[in-house]
């Protein structure tokens, strides 16, 4: 008498001899289509990226924002560790709550910059240091002086801003 289990067996075997015979029977220009398919999938995303990287200072973003988020995973990594004590899980918070402000300012000088002067720039802070890169065809010693003018007055202590031009 045939039990359950060996029912079991017996079909999924089945299943698979079908499936396997299929695949082997397959003709070649299904696989060859599938193929060409993926490789023109593969293809338009190296379009996308190239398309995206032509601006610099977009590839700046993306890197500082890669860079950013690395650090952020594993500042959160390390914030539900067990093994830290409590003083170490306050540092580690408020070091990401000032990597989100540093972040949101940066945003924000962006946003001021086109805004005020209409021009396309990128806004790192570090520490005591920020750098500007604009996107212009004038490299303006006044326009500089203004753009370090508007970021200063964000702030209390003397910062030290650096500015840079680019050609479009």
């Amino acid at each position: 008498m045939l039990n359950k289990q060996n029912i079991w067996f017996m079909t999924l075997f089945s299943l698979i001899l079908v499936l396997g015979v299929y695949y082997v029977t397959m003709p070649n220009d299904t696989l060859k289509k599938i193929a060409v398919e993926t490789k023109k999938v593969q293809d338009e995303k190296t379009d996308v990226e190239e398309v995206m990287e032509e601006s610099s200072l977009t590839a700046l973003r993306v890197s500082k924002e890669e860079q950013r988020k690395e650090k952020m995973e594993s500042l959160q990594t390390s914030l539900t560790d067990d093994d830290l004590s409590t003083n170490e899980k306050n540092n580690t918070f408020e070091l990401l709550k000032y990597l989100n402000e540093i972040q949101g300012k940066e945003n924000g000088f962006e946003k001021k910059l086109k805004k005020e002067f209409g021009l396309d720039c990128y806004t790192k802070i570090d520490q005591m240091n920020i750098s500007v890169i604009c996107v212009s065809n004038e490299h303006d010693t006044v326009l500089a002086n203004n753009i370090m003018k508007l970021i200063q007055k964000e702030y209390q202590e003397p910062m030290s801003i650096t500015v840079k031009f680019q050609k479009k």
